[in-house]
C-alpha cells in the first residue's frame, strides 16, 4: 500500500520533524532552523492574537450601537479595551497610568471574581451533599471549610490549628494541593505530547489537510 499525503500534510510533518530533531542534536544547521521556525511561530501567534482582539472589538463595537440585549456591556468592553490600549501605548506597560489601571481596576475585579468563585464552590459543595452523599463530597466540603476559615481570622479571632505556616490550611495547600496541581500539569504535558505525535504522523490535521 502506497502512502499518499497531501501537500499540507507533508509540509506540516516535515517542519515538525525538523523542529523536533533540532532539540536532540548539536548540528548548527538544524539548531538554526529550529530557532528560525520557532521565531516564525511566535510572530504568527502574535499576529493571530492581534487579529482576534480586533475581531472581538469589531463585534462588540457593532453590538454596542444596536438594540440587542447586553449592548451596554459590549460598549463598556469596547471602551475599556480602547482606553487600556491607549494608556499602555502612552505610558508604557510599567508606566504610572498603566500600573494605576492594573492596581485599582484589574486587581479588584479579579479579587471580586475569586471571592464569588469561592462562595459558589461552597454552595455547590453543600448542594452536592444534599443530593449525593459520598466520601469525596465530604472531603471536598471539609477542604473548602479549612481553606475559608484558615485564610483570615474571623472577627479577629484565629481558630487554633488552622492559621500560621504550620497550620492545617498550610498543610493542605502545600501537600495535597501541590500534588494535585503537579498531577494536572503532568496530564497536560502527556496530552500535549500525544497530540503533537498525532499531528506529526498525520492522524490529526488541524492545518486543514
Amino acid at each position: 500500500m502506497k502512502l499518499k499525503l497531501p501537500l499540507s500534510d507533508t509540509v506540516a510533518i516535515s517542519f515538525g520533524l525538523l523542529v523536533l530533531i533540532g532539540y536532540f542534536t548539536d548540528q548548527p544547521l538544524l539548531r538554526l532552523l529550529n530557532e528560525m521556525f520557532l521565531q516564525w511561530a511566535i510572530i504568527l501567534a502574535a499576529v493571530a492574537l492581534l487579529v482576534g482582539v480586533l475581531h472581538l472589538l469589531s463585534v462588540h463595537w457593532r453590538k454596542a450601537f444596536s438594540a440587542e440585549k447586553g449592548s451596554f456591556y459590549s460598549a463598556l468592553l469596547a471602551l475599556a479595551l480602547v482606553v487600556t490600549v491607549a494608556v499602555t501605548a502612552y505610558s508604557g506597560p510599567k508606566g504610572q497610568w498603566s500600573m494605576w489601571l492594573f492596581n485599582y481596576i484589574q486587581v479588584p475585579v479579579e479579587s471580586s471574581l475569586m471571592a464569588i468563585l469561592t462562595v459558589v464552590l461552597a454552595l455547590a459543595a453543600m448542594r452536592l451533599l444534599r443530593r449525593r452523599l459520598s466520601v469525596f463530597s465530604v472531603v471536598f466540603l471539609i477542604t473548602i471549610l479549612i481553606m475559608l476559615l484558615g485564610t483570615a481570622p474571623i472577627f479577629g479571632v484565629e481558630i487554633p490549628g488552622l492559621h500560621g505556616p504550620e497550620g492545617l490550611r498550610a498543610l493542605v495547600s502545600q501537600i495535597p494541593a501541590v500534588a494535585g496541581a503537579r498531577g494536572l500539569l503532568l496530564g497536560i504535558a502527556l496530552g500535549t505530547i500525544a497530540t503533537g505525535l498525532r499531528v506529526l504522523i498525520g492522524v490529526d490535521r488541524p492545518y486543514g489537510g
